[in-house]
This record gives C-alpha cells, structure tokens and sequence, in this order.
C-alpha cells in the first residue's frame, strides 16, 4: 500500500498535462451558457472531485500493473492521447491567434476550414487512406527485410495524397462555386475585399487538408509500431527515429524510476515516432501547400473539372520535368539539332516555371542507408517550406490579379 500511496503525486501529474491539454479544445467546443456556469463555484468543486477521481483511478491502475511489460504499451497510449489533444490545441490557438490579427480574413479561413471539415468527402477521404494503412500493415511487399521502409512511404504518400486530393477538389468546388452562384458578392457586402476572401479561402482550406494529414499521421504512427508484429522478419529500425526517441527518454526518465521509468519510456517511444514523421508530414505539405495554390488560383476563372485536369498536368510536369531535362540535354550532346535544342529549351522552361516536386518527397530519407541527422532534416524541411512558401506567394498573386478583373455582379 506504500508503493500506491507514492504513485499518487506521479498519476496527479500524468492527469494534469492530459487535463492542461485538453482545455484549449474543450473551451473551443463549450457554449457561451456553459462557460458562463462554470464559473460558478459549486461547479469548481465537481470538477475538483471528478480530478481526483480520476487521478485515484490511475493510480489503482498503475499499482495494479507494477512489473507488468506492458506498462510499455500503457505509456505509448498516454503519449497517443497527448499527441492527439496537442493537434487540436494547435489549430484552436491558430485560429484564435489569426482572427485577431487578420479579423476578416480570419473568419473567412475559419469558416472555410469549418466547411471543408464537415464535408463527407472530407471523412470519405480519410477512410479510404484508412483501408490503405490497414491493407498495407498486413500485404507482404516480397523486398527481402524492407517491407517496413516501403509501408513507411506508404502512410506518407497516403497522406499526402488524400490531403492533396481533398484541397484540390474543395478548392475547385467551394472559390469557384461562391463566386459562380454569387454567395461572394454577400461577402464583398460585409465588407470583405477580394484579397481577404481568397486568402482566407486558401488557408482555411490548406489547414483543413493539414487536419487531413495530421489525422492520417496519427493513426500511421500506431499503424508503423504494430506492421512489425506482421513481418518479424523485416528490418524497423529507423535511425532519425531513434533518435528522436533517444533524445527524448534521456529527458523523461528522469523524472522516474522502476515501472515508471517503464511507462515513461513507451511515452518517449510514441513521442519522439511522432516528432520525427511530423517532420516528414510537414515536408510532404510543402507538396499540397504549391498545388493548392495553383488550383486556388485557377478556381478563380475554370471549373472543376478543368481545374483538376490542369492541377494534374502541373504535377505531372513537376515531377517529370527534371527527368525530362537530363534526357534531352544528354540527347542534344549526343546528336545536337535545331529540333532537340528546342525539346531543351521547352524542357529547361517547364523546369524554371514549374515546382519542383520531388524536393518534397519522403522517399530518398526512408530508403537511405545513410543514417540522417533529426536536426540536419529538420533544417532541408524549412528549407522546402521556405520555398514552397514563396512558390505559392507567386501562384496566390497570380489569382489575386485574375481574381480583381472577374465580374462578380
């Protein structure tokens, strides 16, 4: 009974970050009667109660388990939990941060982000990279010990595609749709400028494809951890990972030892996965980040159907281009003519004006031998952001400029 009665300070503790990180969200979804309640004192008291239940319950769990293995597990679904409720944080104190400074436009990116989230392609979407994740945990690849490293790319490219697919359709279907069915001339009423309704459709729409990955990341990094149970065979180590995970567990077990050093390091195990496919989500949304701009930018004048065709053929292009060019510059050496010279110069011209695509790929970074450092990767992912970000700058300018001479009335 001693060893329950000093687990109660740790369980306290465990409680109270899960209840810190809960309370952004939770305030986000409570009403304007409920919140003026709960500052009612007797309410205090409740929910100091139902805290120190739930903390006596934890620490009943915890004592049950002492010396089990799977205190392990217990620690990586306590850091699933956090992972999960810090995503939500994230975006509630994005958008509470963005419609103080950019008012308008920052109700216009709420509004757009609300819709696209509620929209049943939005979870249709998500299911269907679901079944990939789910198909592809259990498939055997026949890559002699790489199944592992070819489901890894498999949760990203699913990620990034499903995102991908989402904003360009929504992008095509809800800018284009407003401004044909007239529902944007009520906004420009409010009034909100033409500048302020495209962007804050863009972003709105660029973060509800961002929840995409991030829900389809969280349900990968479960996915990841138990592929190796299908396969014993295969190699899983991942040396970014490890050492992220490494990083982190030399922090956290400090804070404890025995059979909480045990749950503190499943917590790391979780945590640092998380950090490091983080990493990669984000470098595979510099991808959806350009495009979306493009078809943004295109919603402005073409319908959907034209939208996604062209949006198709630019990331086509962006990912062939590069190959394109070395193929007809090795060709012009070999036999050089009028004809192949412009064959380069078109391919040379495609490659200046279209992204470049393959800058924001997992690929080379899952299949490397090369052990790659977290902070060196980190460092590329900014990098590519940065581009991707002065990328879409040119691509929103252009649809701004389309957007200012497109008769609403």
């Amino acid at each position: 009974m001693g060893s329950f009665v000093n687990l109660f300070v740790p369980s306290l503790l465990l409680v109270l970050v899960q209840l810190l990180a809960a309370l952004p969200w939770i305030w986000a979804l409570l009403s304007q009667r409920v919140k003026l309640q709960m500052r009612q004192a007797s309410n205090w008291a409740m929910a100091g109660a139902l805290l120190l239940l739930v903390t006596l319950t934890v620490n009943f769990f915890l004592w049950f388990e002492q010396g089990a293995a799977s205190l392990d597990l217990v620690g990586r679904g306590y850091a699933a939990a956090l992972h999960f409720q810090l995503i939500l944080d994230a975006f509630v104190l994005f958008f509470a941060l963005l419609t103080l400074v950019w008012p308008k436009g920052g109700a216009v990116a709420l509004a757009a982000f609300r819709e696209g989230i509620r929209q049943p392609m939005f979870w249709i979407i998500a299911m269907g990279a679901g079944i990939i994740l789910v198909v592809g945990m259990v498939v055997p690849y026949f890559t002699f010990g790489d199944d592992f490293k070819l489901y890894k790319q498999i949760c990203f490219d699913a990620a990034m595609a499903s995102a991908l697919l989402f904003g360009v359709l929504a992008a095509s279907m809800s800018i284009y749709d407003e401004i044909e069915g007239r529902t944007a001339v009520t906004l420009m009423s409010k009034p909100v400028t033409r500048r302020q309704f495209l962007l804050g459709k863009y972003l709105g729409i660029l973060l509800a494809a961002w929840a995409l990955m991030q829900l389809i990341g969280w349900f990968s990094n479960g996915f990841m951890m138990a592929q190796p149970r299908w396969n014993p065979l295969d190699e899983v180590s991942d040396p970014m990972v490890e050492q992220t995970q490494q990083l982190i567990g030399q922090r956290l077990t400090k804070f404890g030892t025995g059979d909480m050093a045990v749950f503190l390091k499943g917590v790391s195990i979780w945590l640092g996965d998380a950090i490091a496919n983080t990493l990669g989500l984000a470098l595979s949304f510099g991808k959806v980040m350009v495009l979306l701009a493009v078809a943004s930018t295109l919603a402005t004048r073409l319908p959907m159907v034209a939208n996604v065709l062209i949006t198709l053929v630019v990331f086509l292009l962006g990912h062939l281009a590069p190959v394109l060019r070395s193929v007809a510059d090795e060709l012009n050496r070999q036999n050089r003519n009028t004809a192949l010279d412009l064959v380069s110069f078109l391919t040379r011209l495609f490659e200046t004006l279209l992204p470049s695509l393959d800058s924001f790929s997992m690929g080379p970074a899952i299949i490397r031998d090369t052990p790659i450092d977290i902070i060196d990767f980190a460092y590329y992912t900014g990098s590519v952001l940065v581009y991707s970000i002065l990328y879409t700058s040119i691509a929103l300018l252009f649809g701004l400029i389309l957007f200012e001479d497109r008769d609403l009335a």
